[in-house]
Order: C-alpha cells, then sequence, then structure tokens
C-alpha cells in the first residue's frame, strides 16, 4: 500500500454516509446523549468515562520506522520503532472497523495558534464525545477558514477496536502510531482521550523544529507591559497555579511554540486536572466547566448531577476538557511576543534546593534536559520516601528528536532575546517531605513577581556549594533565611547529606545525555 492508495482510503472514510463532519458544541452534546455515551453534570458539561485506561499508555506507543524519518528520531523506550508493514494493516482494519460503524465524526482544524506556521489537522473518531473533546481542545477554523482547509496531519481514533499483539505486532490490544510518512497518528484499543492532544504535540515536536520554532511543555502568560512568561514544571508543581495570575493574561496551560515572531498556543483549549478542585482555589478552572465542557473520569451524584472532585474511586487522573475562552483573562488570539522570564519549577520534597535561584544560559540547558521534580511517599504503592523524578524538557514522553536538539535551541534563543531564566523550588524547606514543610505560596508568589519586574535581574547572589546555583540574598516579601536552604535546616549534617544524595542523582541522570559540552554536563556542581 502506497501513500496515494493510503490518501485514497482515507478520502474514503472521511466522505462516506455515516460521516458527521464539523458538528457544533451542541450538536455534539445531544449526539453524546443520545447515543449514552456521558451524561450532563449540574452545570451542563459532558461527563463520559475511559473504562480501564484512565491515563495514557506509553508502552504502546510507536513511531513508523521510515525513511524520511528514522535517522532523525530518538529511538528508544520512548521512541518505540513498528515496522511500516505492520502499521499498514492495522491502518486498513482501523479503517474498515470504522467504515462499518452506523456514524462516526470528523473534526478539522489547526494546531498552533499562529497563522503563518500552523498545522491543519483533521480528527476522526468512533465517539461523539472524543469529537466533543478534540473540538475544545485544538484550534477551531471560523467558515472561511473552513472552506480552504486541508488537513496536513490526521488523527484516527477507534477505542473500540483492539489489536491482537500476535498477528498485529504490538505489545497489547492498545496502540498510539505515529507515521510520519503517511502524516497519520492511529490510536486503538484506549478509550482516554489526552492519546490525542498528546499525540499532535508529539507531532509538533517533530515537526516544529525544523521551521526553527522551539516546541515547549509550558505554560505562558503576559504582563500589562507586554512582557511574556514561561513556566515549566511537571505535574505537582504549580505551574497551573502560578501561570494563572490575575494581574496577567493568559496565553496557554500547557503547550507552546517559540518561534522568530515570539510565543504561540499550540492548543484552543485547556485540558486540566480536577481532582479536589474548588472555586476557592482555582476559580477559573471551576467556572469554566460548563456547558461544552467535557469532564473526564470525574464522579457525579446520581440524582443532582453535582461533581465531587474529591471522589478518586475511578482515577486520580480526572480532567476537564474546555475551550480558552471559557477563561476570561486570556490573550486572544493565543500569541504574544518572546519571553522576558522563564521558570523551572520544581516540587523538591529533599528540601535542599533553594526556592529561587538565577540561571545562566548553561544551568538553564542544564536543568532544561534534567526536569526535575520530587515523586512524594503515598502517591504509589511502594513509595516510602521521596523519590527524585526526572522528565527530559519537561516533556520526555513527547520529544521523538533528540532532547538536545530542543535544548540547543532553546539556549540560543534566550541568548538572542536575553530572557531571564530561574529556578524555582515549590517544594520543602526546613527539611525534607515529612520533616520540614512546603514552601509558602504567598513567598512563591512574591519570588516570581520579583522576577517579572526586572528586581532580580542585578541582584547580589551566593553561591551555592553543592548545586552551584547562584542565590538572591535578598527578594521582597520572602524573609532573607528561606532563600538559603542550609539555614533552614536545624541539623545541617543532614542537609549535607540529602544534598549530596540528590545532586548525585542529578548527575547521575545526566550520563545518558552523551552530546552535551563538558560545560553543561558539570553544571550540577561537584559531590562533596
Amino acid at each position: 500500500m502506497n501513500t496515494v492508495e493510503v490518501s485514497n482510503e482515507l478520502h474514503e472514510l472521511v466522505n462516506g454516509n455515516n460521516v458527521s463532519v464539523q458538528l457544533s458544541v451542541p450538536q455534539l452534546v445531544e449526539k453524546v446523549l443520545h447515543r449514552n455515551e456521558g451524561v450532563l453534570s449540574s452545570t451542563g458539561a459532558v461527563k463520559a468515562e475511559t473504562g480501564k485506561y484512565t491515563g495514557r499508555s506509553p508502552k504502546d506507543k510507536y513511531i513508523v520506522e521510515e525513511e524520511l524519518s528514522k535517522d532523525k528520531i530518538a529511538w528508544g523506550s520512548v521512541n518505540e520503532p513498528i515496522s511500516q508493514d505492520a502499521f499498514l494493516k492495522l491502518y486498513h482494519k482501523v479503517i474498515q472497523h470504522l467504515k462499518e460503524k452506523d456514524e462516526i465524526f470528523v473534526f478539522k482544524g489547526f494546531a498552533g495558534a499562529d497563522k503563518k506556521t500552523r498545522l491543519p489537522i483533521q480528527i476522526v473518531n468512533e465517539y461523539a464525545w472524543h469529537n466533543l473533546f478534540v473540538h475544545q481542545l485544538f484550534i477551531r477554523p471560523d467558515k472561511d477558514e473552513l472552506a480552504e482547509h486541508d488537513a496536513q496531519f490526521t488523527v484516527i481514533s477507534a477505542p473500540n477496536f483492539k489489536a491482537d499483539p500476535a498477528v498485529d505486532g504490538t505489545k497489547s490490544e492498545t496502540f498510539i502510531i505515529i507515521s510520519f510518512e503517511y502524516k497519520t497518528v492511529l490510536i486503538g484499543g484506549t478509550e482516554y482521550a489526552g492519546e490525542m492532544k498528546k499525540s499532535i504535540f508529539s507531532v509538533m515536536n517533530y515537526l516544529l523544529p525544523e521551521q526553527d520554532i522551539l516546541p515547549m511543555h509550558c505554560s505562558a502568560n503576559v504582563g500589562k507591559e507586554g512582557d511574556v512568561a514561561l513556566f515549566f514544571g511537571l505535574s505537582g508543581t504549580g505551574k497551573t497555579t502560578l501561570s494563572a495570575d490575575p494581574n496577567r493574561k493568559l496565553i496557554g496551560d500547557d503547550e507552546h511554540g517559540w518561534s522568530s515572531n515570539g510565543v504561540f498556543n499550540i492548543e484552543g483549549g485547556c485540558y486540566a486536572k480536577c481532582i479536589d478542585l474548588s472555586r476557592d482555589k482555582e476559580p477559573q478552572i471551576f467556572d469554566a466547566i460548563r456547558f461544552g465542557a467535557v469532564l473526564e473520569n470525574v464522579v457525579l451524584d446520581a440524582e443532582t448531577r453535582v461533581a465531587d472532585y474529591s471522589d478518586k474511586s475511578l482515577t486520580e487522573n480526572t480532567r476537564a476538557a474546555y475551550p480558552i475562552d471559557a477563561i476570561d483573562n486570556i490573550v486572544n488570539p493565543s500569541i504574544a511576543g518572546h519571553p522576558n522570564t522563564i521558570i523551572f519549577l520544581t516540587a523538591d520534597a529533599f528540601g535542599v534546593l533553594p526556592p529561587i535561584s538565577k540561571l545562566s544560559k548553561e544551568q538553564a540547558m542544564y536543568h532544561f534536559l534534567s526536569g526535575y521534580t520530587s515523586k512524594l511517599a503515598g502517591t504509589e504503592r511502594g513509595v516510602t520516601s521521596p523519590e527524585a523524578t526526572f522528565s527530559t524538557c519537561f516533556g520526555s514522553p513527547f520529544l521523538p528528536l533528540p532532547a538536545t536538539v530542543y535544548a540547543e535551541m532553546l539556549g540560543q534563543k534566550i541568548d538572542e532575546h536575553n530572557a531571564n531564566v530561574f529556578l524555582v523550588n515549590t517544594g520543602w524547606t526546613g527539611g525534607e517531605y515529612g520533616v520540614g514543610s512546603r514552601m509558602k505560596l504567598a513567598y512563591t508568589r512574591a519570588m516570581i513577581h520579583a522576577a517579572f519586574e526586572g528586581d532580580l535581574n542585578n541582584i547580589e547572589t551566593v553561591k551555592d556549594s553543592i548545586f552551584g546555583l547562584d542565590i538572591p540574598l535578598h527578594v521582597p516579601g520572602v524573609p532573607d533565611e528561606v532563600l538559603q536552604p542550609h539555614k533552614t535546616w536545624s541539623d545541617h549534617s543532614a542537609y549535607l547529606k540529602k544534598a549530596k544524595e540528590l545532586a548525585g542523582k542529578f548527575r547521575d541522570n545526566f550520563l545518558k545525555f552523551d552530546h552535551v559540552s563538558f560545560e553543561i554536563k558539570e553544571i550540577g556542581g561537584p559531590i562533596q
């Protein structure tokens, strides 16, 4: 099967008699209810369940080994190869599966808010609620844009098609396969909607660097003076909370590109965690969950349909998807200038990283490649003390290219646009998790505000002896002793032991980066 045959088969599918194209939000909600795919919450959001897969299936993700891309991909446990023959056989089976359905759904839209570089996409769904999800998560075309829309990448999602590993060359019934030659993402065997969102992000992480655009797994906002800030951070570091600033407008909450023109949101919506969500803690997210939003695996009261966001009986990974314009304080369109401030967030449960430190370009590349935070005791079975977690470029599962490609682009853009970079620890102070206390949110906000205002650009610093980080001696609104971790511990020898332990983990993790300069490798500092 060649590219023409694949294209013809897709064309036949999306133009079939059983296809509903570009349905509106009310039409999709009606379909969801009529097909018994979900129910309405008390606020009018659609609530659906994803069955046994309540999160991504990273071990079932593949990239097709093709002449076009095989020499560019960083093959390994994240980017596992699958043969073109296996992909094409599955492709044909999935197409036939969807052709036999009474109704399937197609969304046409874009990835990338910058019209000069955006990617036209189409998504074929077996479920109406999945089509509502992608309608809200990606960028929706107006009538003129839709009339001229020519999809350059297609996602085909068939949750009820399950692979046979013995026949299909997969590890399980589930598969997420990206083919750059056929410009297709093939998804089967999982109802978790986030696979569609993240597969397009993976595609953009491959395509954008070819246009000299840095794809980034981060949130972004802009101040009243047009100053742009980026927030990188893994789960639990406070990325969503800190980027949702009433004094700054949100550009986007998760995926961005940084081009020669500035920063742009890749998406047209938000996919927010909602475990323990409340209006007090996250008013913007709470109020965005209304008609047209999608709730994943959230438990509703059987009679009132009021969401119980504290109920973890289905999963802790409960989610809400809604269009970005459900948030009031946003930039529209979701584009802005070059970043003035870049924040790397980490929740250090060892309690030894400074609450804020200013990074050189080389240090920024080092900590970008490291992507460190802590996994806490009690969050997973068998975890009894804090564990160091490293996710390359704060987005390891979504990087098809070698990590150094992204790090080098970041370094170049920091140089070119004189961006100030800070490492901010939202984790523990005065001792490790269980001994010390969590950094006060008010202190973190004060530090980030000082970074925005330029108060830390030329401030006096002291170098941390373990990590080589430059720590400000004074930050407005923060007690001086809080800024230096060793001064917050009552047992200095215990502090040194934990600090050296974490520094060793940084160095061990960094051994996997072969093609990095000696100068960057040594950023972690000597273990004393």
